[in-house]
């Protein structure tokens, strides 16, 4: 396994991974797979450009993609401070191997080396032990909760909002 980042000529592999994720795991998603499965691979390419100002990371198993994790920052000087984790999801066939948690350590090493950054957030679903246990596990603690954030097959979902310092920050592991 490697984690490298993710260039337009990864559009493809990271269409099809996204849409199993939105498919298969609806409720982890502010997005759905009806939203997204119409999106031109073109305009998924352009998103991976490199001057995209987009930093998304993927897990690689040999040749085949297997994990993303995207991280972006927040722009408005008085929050610049600030990064979060988005869309990250692990292939349903390689869960239970750790990635996860070296996409996240990944990600926060990532995180760390952009200027001025000192603190990361992420959002997860109410309900989703796995996730939260593994985000808690790297020191993430929760600050917030959305009631009825999302509705998913007519069932009501709630947000949590974890936070961490980025002082500390585990190594990002390969690359």
């Amino acid at each position: 396994m490697f984690i490298r980042r993710l260039v337009s000529s990864d559009a493809s592999a990271f269409q099809s991974l996204r849409l199993e994720g939105l498919r298969l795991s609806a409720s982890a998603f502010g997005s759905s797979y009806e939203e997204e499965c119409d999106t031109p691979l073109s305009t998924i390419e352009a998103r991976l450009a490199p001057d995209s100002g987009r930093n998304m990371f993927g897990a690689f198993d040999g040749a085949e993609l297997v994990g993303i994790v995207g991280v972006g920052r927040e722009t408005a000087l008085k929050v610049r401070h600030k990064a979060y984790i988005r869309a990250m999801y692990v292939a349903q066939t390689h869960r239970g191997r750790g990635l996860g948690r070296l996409l996240m350590e990944h990600a926060l090493a990532f995180a760390a080396t952009m200027e001025g950054v000192q603190r990361m957030t992420i959002s997860v679903t109410a309900g989703n032990a796995e996730a939260i246990g593994l985000h808690e596990s790297l020191g993430f603690t929760e600050f917030g909760r959305e009631p009825d954030s999302m509705i998913v097959d007519g069932e009501f979902y709630d947000e949590i909002t974890m936070s961490r310092a980025l002082t500390a920050t585990p190594s990002a592991g390969t690359d």
